[in-house]
């Protein structure tokens, strides 16, 4: 673990601060975001590189790069600002802040199940659209409520427990590496015509190899903590189901815990997509449903951060 390269203050500090700034502010929108510039860095490249007869060559270049980038850019400036060890700790702080976002997914998503227990279903459709990939506009009730616990379930371990196991393995610099990979796979991981080969690299290989162990992890801390034997036999029985090599994990580890059903046909970008279904029993979702999927994600959280304190003090 990173922690033996670094003094445990400069390891913990980050950790426990950004982990109460993400509780106590969440995403802050209108301030200087370094996911964004990620995602400034990676428009400009489609637009310069995704272009002739080298698009797959040009995408694994750009995808390497960037991440390199980010990586080799954290490291040196921890370098250059270790005899400021204040200036430091605040900058890492904050940039750890930046990268966890566990407050925001939950507050997207009670906002959706605001929406939905008010009976606004148009409302809540627009709601969800920020926050899923799918196409909201004709979803009833019941199928905005799947759609925001798979994406609880599916983000906590992309926006939570991947950036706090890449902190633990290498620090800010290689949980913000892990950031542009996972933003990549955002902007550019789509399987459609213009994606297909120059998304090919950051999506099919770096953010599914990065989330290998993060997903499982995840879906055992959630199944564990705890213990659900319903959710383990789910995991194993449906984690490998999913189009996703690591989705599958954490969103049948839920459907397991509250014995439901995700998955199914949906529209994404204009085309029905049949997705194959994770669990059997149809029923209809409730709001304690999400309440409780949200408590799971905060628990989840506090146990992943207590094990990396044990494993630091070990």
């Amino acid at each position: 673990m990173y922690h033996f390269f670094i003094t445990y203050q400069d390891f913990l500090i980050p950790l426990l601060g950004g982990l109460l700034l993400d509780a106590f502010i969440g995403d802050p929108h209108r301030l200087p975001h370094p996911i964004r510039l990620f995602g400034s860095m990676i428009a400009l490249c489609d637009r310069q590189f995704n272009r002739g007869n080298h698009q797959k060559r040009n995408g694994v270049l750009v995808a390497s790069g960037l991440v390199l980038l980010v990586f080799l850019f954290l490291l040196g400036l921890e370098r250059i600002l270790t005899p400021y060890p204040a200036v430091l700790l605040i900058i890492n702080t904050i940039l750890f802040f930046y990268a966890v976002s566990n407050r925001s997914l939950i507050s997207e998503a009670v906002k959706v199940e605001i929406l939905v227990v008010k009976g606004d279903i148009p409302a809540a459709r627009k709601q969800l659209g920020w926050i899923v990939g799918r196409d909201t506009s004709q979803l009833t009730a019941k199928q905005i409520r799947t759609a925001t616990l798979e994406t609880l379930a599916e983000n906590l371990s992309d926006g939570v427990i991947a950036p706090l196991f890449f902190y633990a393995l290498g620090g800010i610099p290689l949980m913000m590496a892990y950031k542009m990979v996972n933003t990549m796979d955002s902007m550019i991981g789509y399987k459609n015509e213009k994606y297909r080969d120059f998304g090919w690299f950051a999506a099919r290989i770096l953010d599914d190899a990065a989330n290998f162990i993060p997903a499982r992890l995840t879906a055992l801390l959630m199944v564990l903590f705890p213990p659900s034997g319903r959710g383990f036999r789910f995991i194993r029985k449906y984690a490998g189901c999913h189009s996703s090599p690591n989705s599958g994990y954490p969103e049948s580890a839920l459907a397991g815990i509250l014995n439901c059903r995700f998955g199914g046909p949906n529209v994404y970008h204009g085309k029905l997509v049949e997705k194959p279904y994770i669990g059997e029993n149809d029923r209809d979702l409730s709001h304690a449903d999400v309440l409780r999927a949200c408590f799971i994600n905060i628990r989840v959280t506090l146990t992943m951060t207590l094990i990396i304190i044990l494993f630091l003090f070990y």
